[in-house]
């Protein structure tokens, strides 16, 4: 798992190849139109610019079963609370069919000590970039992007997931010795993404700052990130939902010190019932130098989820999902299970809204800690 990225013209490598790609693309451009002549029956595309607005809203009812908690008279009491954990405006527009954007602000509970917002809900930039549209030269869906985006693998898997609402993926879910998740959906960076002819898959590629959008670029060091799916039979009728995916994130915390993440998908989608299977390999260092030497730590685990669907806008969500943090304590295993019923409301086009109940439960073996478990009322509204 080891990848040496300390070399400049080596951690550089990625950027000079996608900037090469992107400016081939652009080169190619003036010969592509040049070699479209007016005939009959053709359409120019578009290139009158164009702009939506939408949102997105997360809202929940939690209450702790497990453990229980003191007030601050001592009263033994279990915590319960009404959130909004996630609140999107989505603003996307086209300046011509070649150029696109998205700029979308977040919210997020400010927890800074000292302050004067603490406990508000503020705003803070989740999604902003330029994408340049390559649907001229390469299968339609291909596109270079540059700014704050979408990272390769969480956001992929969210569009077949579906119940981001209830809460993260498993891959951004699960946290690394520093207590932050494995993945993240969104970082700054700049990305190429390449769909198959016929439906066959495609492949992202992207160059980015490793420490994800709500933290700021803390050194030279930057995540290579690689998701390539295969569709195997896209023609038959069943199997056409079947998908298979590899994942690689090679960053390093700081020069010669690893934070590496492989994965390994597989996804199937049906009129009936989706289904989906991780497994995570990652490696964190967060030092090459300290003395005493910080080791490297390798941890793993799976999860694997199902969403049967019952007809009339009502569906059920089954999840679990073991994680080892340390493969040399293999008898330290972190579990999840997620039980919910979800109606899903009925709607035209884009528009998703649906309510959903469900109960989550940590528990662990071999550490020591207790059984948490949750129950939720959600709720999501995406136009």
């Amino acid at each position: 798992m080891k990848t040496e990225l300390s070399a400049p013209h080596r951690r550089l490598a990625p950027l000079f190849s996608l900037v090469a790609a992107f400016a081939l693309t652009l080169s190619l451009a003036p010969v592509a139109q040049a070699q479209v002549t007016p005939a009959a029956g053709y359409t120019p595309p578009d290139d009158t610019p164009s702009i939506k607005v939408g949102a997105t809203i997360f809202t929940d009812f939690t209450y702790v079963n497990k453990p229980t908690s003191k007030d601050a008279d001592g009263n033994v009491i279990n915590p319960s609370s009404f959130n909004v954990s996630r609140s999107y405006i989505n603003i996307t527009g086209n300046v011509s069919h070649i150029v696109a954007f998205r700029i979308t602000p977040d919210i997020t509970r400010e927890t800074g000590t000292g302050s004067s917002l603490n406990g508000s809900l503020t705003f803070r930039l989740k999604y902003a970039f330029m994408q340049i549209n390559l649907d001229d030269w390469l299968p339609k869906g291909s596109w270079v992007r540059l700014g704050i985006q979408q990272t390769p693998l969480v956001d992929y898997e969210e569009g077949i997931y579906r119940y981001r609402f209830q809460g993260t993926t498993f891959t951004e879910r699960e946290t690394n010795p520093s207590g932050s998740g494995f993945l993240t959906s969104s970082d700054a960076g700049v990305s190429f993404h390449a769909a198959f002819p016929g439906n066959y898959g495609d492949v992202h590629v992207g160059f980015y700052n490793g420490e994800g959008y709500s933290k700021p670029e803390v050194n030279d060091q930057k995540a290579l990130q690689v998701r390539f799916t295969v569709r195997p039979v896209p023609m038959s009728p069943i199997l056409k939902g079947w998908r298979l995916t590899a994942f690689y994130d090679a960053d390093n915390y700081v020069v010669n010190a690893e934070r590496k993440r492989a994965v390994l998908n597989t996804t199937f989608e049906h009129q009936y019932l989706n289904v989906g299977l991780d497994y995570l390999s990652a490696y964190d260092q967060t030092s090459a130098t300290t003395v005493p030497a910080v080791r490297d730590i390798h941890g793993k685990g799976w999860s694997v989820w199902a969403t049967p669907k019952f007809g009339k806008g009502f569906e059920a969500l089954l999840r679990y999902e073991g994680f080892t943090p340390d493969s040399v304590q293999t008898a330290q295993v972190r579990h999840r299970d997620i039980l919910g019923l979800a109606y899903w409301f009925p709607h035209q086009g884009s528009v998703s809204s649906a309510l959903m109940f469900d109960v989550d439960t940590r528990t662990f073996t071999g550490i020591n800690s207790p059984t948490a478990q949750s129950l939720y009322v959600h709720g999501l509204i995406a136009f």
